[in-house]
């Protein structure tokens, strides 16, 4: 820390981008990244770095399945260790949520590689089949209370692959501070679009069978979550129809201190999703947006999450939106099958006073332990909301015919989405 003190570094131009999104840093045929073992492996990091593994499962009646690994080191503080699992039932209106301490956590378990991990509670086991129908795999066991225990085999098709946006070390990364070899912060997600699972739950001593499609993402945030962004917008779509249907996204808005001039200049919007057809990852898209700038309906990559309709919720204070529009531009990734893929989804969640598939409106400094509310809540003010939604929908796809028959004129494959819109400031 002394070093700052005699520090003979040129000064930083303060006009100077001090924010360098992912999307950004690639051109529309290298979105695509191949994941690399090491990509997925838990990093464990110190300093101010929350680390998650995130499993979303969605059975064929509409049941969301959520478990989550949360790796929260807080500065000097020894970190703490979460696994959350929430079920929903979109036919009763059933919610459980459950979020427990870890003890004992260890990462790789003896005989294992840090893509899995275990702890007194749970374990979660990595397995590889090159060559296989399914070439990857995790097991997830978990004991969250005497009337809630999780046993998942979630497997990835060998046609459905994995990405992050961009090739190489520094695929998937987006840099908060002027010098991207030596950040002040950072964000990351690397994906699963679309896999599938089997097994079960006994929730409230009753057994109940979990099978359906489903995603997985390994993310980090490098940085304080309070300091990294302001909104967030999240969308998770399945579908078993046309061979096996995905669409997600994953988007965040930065703060005014990290934009494309420097300190004051931000509110810089970045988003990354991917369309799987036929059970085949199609479409990557990527793309961000500064506040000064206007985007282009063309654009050769389209990937936008938009709030249309916005309320004013008086029990959040917040504009919460009632209708919901999610976007996919980019080229087509199969080599046959040259063309542009499109997708297109539209949710409407309900007003305030008649709200539609809401599951829950989570208060986050409510849920979350002691030492990371004090940083989450460290700019005085911030009350961060979580909605999360979960529907009947329709996603609508156009693209090359030699993806599936009937696409060049566009197929519109019906499943269930889950959704969030995340407020921080």
């Amino acid at each position: 820390m002394f070093s700052s003190f005699f520090s003979t570094a040129a000064p930083v131009d303060p006009t100077a981008p001090n924010f360098h999104p992912v999307s950004s840093r690639y051109p529309a045929k290298e979105l695509f990244g191949a994941l690399e073992p090491k990509d997925t492996e838990w990093t464990c990091a110190g300093g101010f770095v929350t680390e998650t593994q995130t499993f979303y499962t969605i059975t064929e009646d509409g049941t969301s399945l959520m478990c989550q690994v949360i790796h929260s080191a807080v500065g000097l503080w020894y970190p703490t260790i979460q696994f959350t699992c929430k079920i929903h039932n979109s036919k009763t209106g059933e919610t459980t949520w459950k979020s427990i301490n870890v003890t004992n956590f260890v990462t790789p378990p003896p005989g294992l590689d840090k893509r899995s991990s275990k702890g007194d509670q749970f374990s979660i086991t990595y397995k590889s089949k090159p060559g296989t129908q399914y070439p990857e795999s995790y097991m997830i066991f978990a004991n969250l209370a005497e009337d809630l225990q999780v046993s998942l085999e979630v497997q990835r098709p060998a046609e459905t692959v994995g990405y992050k946006i961009g090739n190489g070390a520094q695929g998937g990364f987006s840099y908060f501070g002027p010098d991207i070899e030596k950040p002040e912060g950072y964000v990351v997600h690397r994906f699963w679009p679309r896999y599938v699972s089997s097994g079960h739950i006994i929730n409230n001593g009753k057994a109940e069978t979990v099978q359906g499609p489903g995603m997985f993402v390994h993310a980090i945030q490098g940085m304080r979550p309070n300091l990294v962004a302001s909104r967030w917008n999240f969308a998770h779509f399945q579908s078993s129809q046309f061979g096996g249907v995905s669409a997600i996204q994953m988007e965040f808005k930065t703060l005014d201190t990290h934009g494309p001039k420097g300190a004051g200049s931000g509110g810089v919007v970045v988003n990354v999703g991917s369309l799987v057809v036929g059970g085949k990852l199609v479409c990557v898209t990527a793309e961000s947006k500064s506040p000064e700038e206007e985007q282009q309906a063309d654009a050769e990559v389209v990937s936008r999450a938009s709030h249309l309709n916005p309320e004013r919720d008086p029990d959040t204070d917040y504009d919460k939106p009632n209708e919901l529009l999610f976007q996919w531009t980019g080229p087509s990734l199969i080599k046959e099958a040259a063309g542009v893929v499109k997708g297109e989804m539209r949710i409407d969640v309900g007003g305030v006073e008649a709200p539609r598939g809401l599951i829950e409106k989570v208060d986050v400094l409510a849920e979350i332990p002691y030492v990371l509310k004090m940083a989450v809540n460290y700019v005085a003010g911030t009350k961060p909301y979580i909605y999360q939604w979960m529907n009947p929908i329709s996603v609508k796809i156009t693209g090359p015919e030699e993806i599936h028959p009937g696409l060049s004129q566009g197929i519109s494959a019906e499943g269930w989405v889950y959704n969030e819109a995340t407020f921080i400031s």
